[in-house]
């Protein structure tokens, strides 16, 4: 967030704390993109903190169906209702604080904690976009100089082109669709004394379970039964497209967004194998 927003943001999730008798006098920033993310003292509550508009009651209704049925998802802050609170024009939801135990999650419990999420969601009648309406928004970036102003013409055609013929390439199979997750990468698992926890759940949408495994890192999909190769390395390749897509867009607050782009660029533009998500935002952050 931008600084003024920033400070208005931790202004009012402080103060929704407080409305709720939950003392909140000091917020350490553990996240701060496009949705920020607030550590809340003394009171050791998680606050997220985003534009009004998103998604921030559908992720509260899932979260809370999701836990109810026994899977890995972090917990609605339990001394409160489980609803999104507003001020100052922004939506604040208040979540369980999970001190971390470990710094990784290791590949084998990272998916067989995806596994029972996903096991989890088939059982859970929540509507959520398609996957392919993600990519839609994505197009609708790329083919608009005006809200991807720095992208160069022949970046544009070439990542437009990718984008379409990819979603083409994937519903042309017609595989079976589940609710998924929609970015369960390693920064929306948390380590903690219960086991991994997937949190973000914002971006859930329905399409194949290789959509979410191609946000994670390749150890983790060797440990992921069932899974169709073919369809995995275009659903990379879909990913980085799309994340593509996100760093180009005017006023993206990723860290280092436009190196992330051309890197994306050229990974496309260079061709198989697909590197993971995780593979390559590790190489740029010189992990």
């Amino acid at each position: 967030m931008e600084t003024s927003d920033l400070t208005r943001a931790i202004a009012a999730a402080t103060s929704v704390a407080a409305s709720l008798d939950l003392p909140a006098d000091d917020a350490v920033v553990l996240h701060d993109s496009n949705r920020l993310a607030l550590r809340l003292r003394p009171c050791d509550v998680l606050a997220r903190v985003a534009p009004r508009g998103q998604a921030a009651q559908l992720e509260v209704d899932l979260a809370q169906r999701l836990a109810e049925a026994g899977c890995p998802v972090g917990a609605l802050e339990p001394r409160v209702d489980p609803r999104v609170y507003t001020r100052d024009g922004f939506a604040v939801t208040l979540w369980t604080y999970y001190e971390p135990v470990t710094p990784h999650v290791s590949a084998i419990d990272y998916a067989t904690a995806l596994e029972r999420l996903h096991a989890g969601m088939r059982e859970v009648d929540v509507p959520s976009p398609r996957f392919t309406d993600r990519i839609a928004e994505a197009e609708a970036v790329v083919a608009d100089a005006n809200r991807s102003p720095e992208l160069a013409d022949a970046d544009r055609v070439f990542l437009g082109s990718r984008l379409e013929s990819l979603r083409r390439a994937i519903e042309d199979r017609g595989v079976v669709e589940q609710p998924l997750h929609g970015e369960p990468h390693p920064g929306n698992v948390l380590s903690t004394r219960h086991g991994p926890l997937f949190i973000d759940l914002e971006t859930c949408c329905r399409g194949p379970v290789e959509f979410d495994l191609a946000h994670v890192a390749e150890t983790v999909c060797e440990h992921y039964p069932s899974i169709d190769q073919g369809l995995l390395d275009d659903c990379r390749q879909l990913v980085l497209a799309m994340v593509a897509a996100w760093r180009w867009k005017r006023g993206d607050q990723f860290p280092n967004g436009r190196r992330f782009g051309e890197e994306f660029l050229r990974l496309l533009r260079e061709g198989p194998p697909w590197p993971t998500l995780d593979a390559v935002a590790r190489q740029l952050d010189g992990r």
